[in-house]
């Protein structure tokens, strides 16, 4: 194909190396002559490894160039990709400017230029930023519309620096947010050959996608660095600790407990957290990340609190009350928690789970219900049917219940799933999910 990249910094420019390599015809575009004499010069712009092997192969193959023409550059190709920086602003935002510059530049001429050219962001963004920066500065300035007259995609990228070139083509994953059908397929064959399975999805969840990947490196190198800390006080080698909590592909690196949804409970977690912190405040160490769990496990429970007191109906129906399905074990349920805060704002409430009969409880799960809600015989019932029927508001706490299982309501009635259960969304009622 031929290609036009904007912005040649970091992205652009491993952007530009790769794909030349691969065989495509790369216009480089950027404002600063050194970066641009650079490239024609076969030399790379940045420190990266490989990469100046890349340029000048592609230069002296006649499939590299650069240039501070964009509008040249435009004409002469087919797919123009935004590579320019998304620098952050004094409170934390974005500074999309940049961007904006490059697609107002773009759309001039698009205007006039026959046929259909595609335009693809690579450059990072928050989600929102396609649909009100993006598509609105190319359709009011070309004059045409994105998925009919021109191709409009989003290809977040997930290079690190120090392995980029490895990192494009041996990607984890490829994703692409395309607005047509068109723009997709070419960008399968863009990437056709680089490992890593595709996913295509719409424009808000590719630029989601990005955020949530760096939040999750972040959170996992925060994490080890507290579990060093920790370890290092009490001359534990932290190295092995990790190294044997990621041999567990099970639990421990995997999807388990990456789906988002209620808060954690049982008799595990909670207790063992609060048992570290407690130990490192013995030798006076600060875990602010794994100190701020509680705190947000408690804000998932508000958060369904809130959706209740939105609906405005005070008549309630809850279906789950242990801390997760398939067992009765109600110790730090969230959802026991939910019950409380519920009944004790007043609402009327009933409750069932097929797993937790108040008759059979004993020991510890007896003694916690006693403790936090001592009338859970009053709001506990085996009658599913009962609570769905009577209840203006039915919230799921757990997947123990769905599928055919799944009571079918009244289109006056709503169901809030904190579970993501099947069958919740269709049973007829107004549908509310807790993060979807």
């Amino acid at each position: 194909m031929d290609i036009s990249i904007f912005g040649i910094g970091y992205v652009g420019a491993v952007s530009a190396g790769c794909l030349s390599a691969d065989g495509h015809r790369v216009t480089a575009v950027d404002t600063n002559p050194s970066k641009v004499d650079a490239i024609n010069q076969g030399r790379s712009p940045i420190v990266e490894p490989g990469l100046e092997d890349l340029i000048r192969r592609g230069v002296a193959a006649g499939v590299l160039r650069a240039t501070t023409d964009a509008a040249e550059a435009i004409r002469a190709t087919e797919v123009s990709i935004i590579c320019v920086g998304t620098p952050s602003l004094d409170n934390g935002n974005l500074d999309l400017g940049y961007v904006a510059r490059v697609c107002e530049d773009i759309a001039a001429q698009l205007r006039d230029k026959p046929g259909f050219h595609t335009v693809v962001i690579r450059s990072t963004m928050l989600p929102g930023s396609m649909a009100t920066i993006v598509r609105p500065a190319l359709e009011r300035i070309s004059g045409k519309r994105a998925g009919d007259d021109f191709g409009l995609a989003i290809y977040p990228e997930f290079m690190r620096e120090g392995t980029a070139i490895k990192d494009y083509y041996e990607a984890g994953a490829i994703i692409f947010g395309a607005v047509d059908h068109r723009t997709e397929l070419l960008l399968r064959d863009l990437t056709d050959g680089l490992k890593g399975s595709v996913h295509v999805t719409d424009l808000a969840t590719a630029e989601a996608i990005k955020y949530a990947n760096n939040a999750w490196h972040a959170t996992k190198i925060v994490f080890a660095n507290e579990i060093g800390a920790f370890c290092r006080k009490f001359d534990i080698d932290s190295h092995e600790v990790m190294r044997i909590l990621c041999a567990d592909r099970r639990l421990n690196i995997s999807p388990a407990y990456l789906r988002p949804g209620f808060a954690y409970g049982g008799s595990c977690l909670p207790k063992d957290l609060r048992a570290l912190q407690y130990k490192a405040k013995t030798v006076d160490l600060e875990m602010p990340l794994l100190e701020a769990l509680p705190r947000s496990n408690e804000a998932q429970i508000q958060r369904v609190v809130d959706l209740v007191r939105s609906v405005g109906s005070r008549n309630v129906g809850m279906v789950g009350l242990s801390f997760k399905g398939g067992t009765d074990d109600l110790r730090e349920s969230p959802a026991v928690e939910l019950a409380e805060r519920l009944f004790g704002k007043g609402y009327k409430l009933r409750i069932f789970d097929r797993n937790v009969d108040y008759a059979r409880l004993t020991g510890s799960n007896l003694s916690f219900i006693q403790t936090r809600i001592p009338h859970l015989s009053d709001l506990l019932t085996g009658d599913l049917a009962a609570v769905a029927n009577q209840s203006d508001i039915l919230v799921v706490t757990h997947g123990d219940l769905g599928g055919a299982d799944f009571p079918k309501l009244r289109p006056d009635q709503v169901v809030i799933d904190v579970a993501r259960v099947p069958g919740a969304a269709t049973s007829g009622a107004r549908y509310i999910g807790l993060c979807w």
